[in-house]
């Protein structure tokens, strides 16, 4: 179950906000994430409490408070190959949509299957 959390540092338009959201989680289905498995929650910060550079690692231009952070937290297992094609067709998505993908930076977090409870307490996958 992956739990997506986007964080932008303005406030953003409703759609703005689904075609970035609508994206995450179609690149998460092509990697065989199931469908109904759609965990999402949206943080927006205003530009004053949020500090970013510009410019680190390896940014073509520069960033700005369009800067959108996007946090995959998931089960341990998935590969680097795996990674790099939801990335790919992420970014693929992000742009068709008008999003500037060298505005977007996304963090993997990843969790033993032991860790999550969906409800009730109970442990499925333990």
């Amino acid at each position: 179950m992956p739990l997506v959390t986007l964080t932008t540092c303005k406030p953003q338009s409703a759609d703005c906000k689904s075609v970035v959201l609508d994206a995450i989680h179609a690149a998460l289905v092509s990697v065989g994430v199931p469908a109904a498995d759609r965990f999402q929650r949206v943080i927006e910060l205003a530009p004053d409490n949020v500090r970013i550079d510009p410019g680190y690692p390896d940014v073509a231009g520069a960033r700005s408070d369009n800067f959108l952070l996007i946090e995959i937290l998931w089960s341990v297992g998935r590969s680097v190959k795996v990674k790099r094609a939801l990335l790919a067709d992420l970014m693929a998505r992000l742009m068709a949509g008008g999003i500037d993908t060298e505005q977007v930076m996304v963090v993997f977090k990843e969790v033993g299957w032991e860790n999550w409870s969906f409800a009730g307490g109970r442990i499925l996958h333990a």
